[in-house]
């Protein structure tokens, strides 16, 4: 009985952690896709109002048209920074801390960006006239900001590949050159044999025809005898062979090479 009770409480614990572990899964994936869910329903939201503040630009003269420009320009300029900043955060990790500070200057951002909407409403036109220089004036002040970083986080990208490159191209020259390095090899080799053979020539009166035969016969064994290649086809059967016919046709070969005893040898010899 107490091994019984204890088989089943083990099996009764496996059983909860396996439920905690289930649930746990559950609520994980649930808030991964409720952050995916907003983040595409916040990108989807800024692409609408910037189209919608783009539209009051050009449709709607005078200062609602100016406020509308002023917003736009400042989230398209902080939206340029961002995405740059995400972008090269994967391959410089220092872009990190200029990313936490532009958080900061998106904050400022959407407080002005408030007072904007809060002006656009807002009856007065004379209040408008005062009010929306110093919001522009502020507006002009997040926006160079932003792209102060913006550009900076560029040229630093470009420099960093500018770097790379030069470098691997050094690389690439120096394995050019020892790839290359069979050339002045070879033609010290070669330099060298054609002085042996100028002193050769000079240290007697000439080649004879014993030296001669041998050059000849050397140059015809290495012209006889080329190097195998990869694909020539040099080390396979022949047809004769395949076919069995290699020992038949050497017969036939060595009877043609003997000399023939006609009735002319015998006079001769004597």
């Amino acid at each position: 009985m107490d091994v019984l009770g204890v088989m089943l409480g083990l099996a009764l614990l496996i059983g909860i952690a396996m439920v905690v572990l289930a649930v746990v899964g559950t609520v994980k994936a649930a808030k991964a896709v409720a952050a995916k869910v907003e983040r595409h329903e916040a990108n989807a939201r800024r692409a609408v109002e910037k189209a919608t503040l783009k539209a009051k630009t050009f449709a709607k003269p005078g200062p609602p048209g100016q406020i509308a420009a002023v917003r736009l320009g400042l989230r398209t300029s902080l939206d340029g920074t961002r995405q740059v900043l995400e972008f090269g955060r994967a391959q410089d990790g220092q872009l990190g801390e200029a990313l936490a500070l532009l958080t900061r200057l998106d904050a400022h951002a959407a407080e002005l960006d408030g007072e904007l909407r809060a002006l656009e409403r807002e009856p007065d036109t004379g209040r408008i006239a005062a009010k929306l220089p110093q919001l522009r004036e502020r507006a002009e002040r997040i926006t160079h900001s932003a792209e102060t970083m913006r550009w900076a986080a560029q040229d630093r990208m470009h420099r960093f590949a500018e770097d790379e490159l030069s470098r691997l191209s050094q690389e690439c020259e120096s394995e050019a050159g020892a790839l290359r390095h069979w050339d002045s090899a070879g033609a010290g080799r070669f330099g060298g044999s054609a002085a042996g053979s100028s002193s050769g020539a000079g240290a007697g009166p000439g080649p004879g025809p014993g030296s001669a035969s041998a050059g000849s016969a050397g140059a015809s064994g290495r012209a006889s005898a080329p190097r195998a290649g990869l694909t020539d086809g040099k080390g396979r059967l022949s047809a004769e062979d395949l076919l069995g016919l290699g020992d038949p046709l050497a017969k036939i070969a060595h009877r043609l090479r003997k000399p023939s005893a006609g009735p002319s040898a015998g006079p001769s010899a004597g």
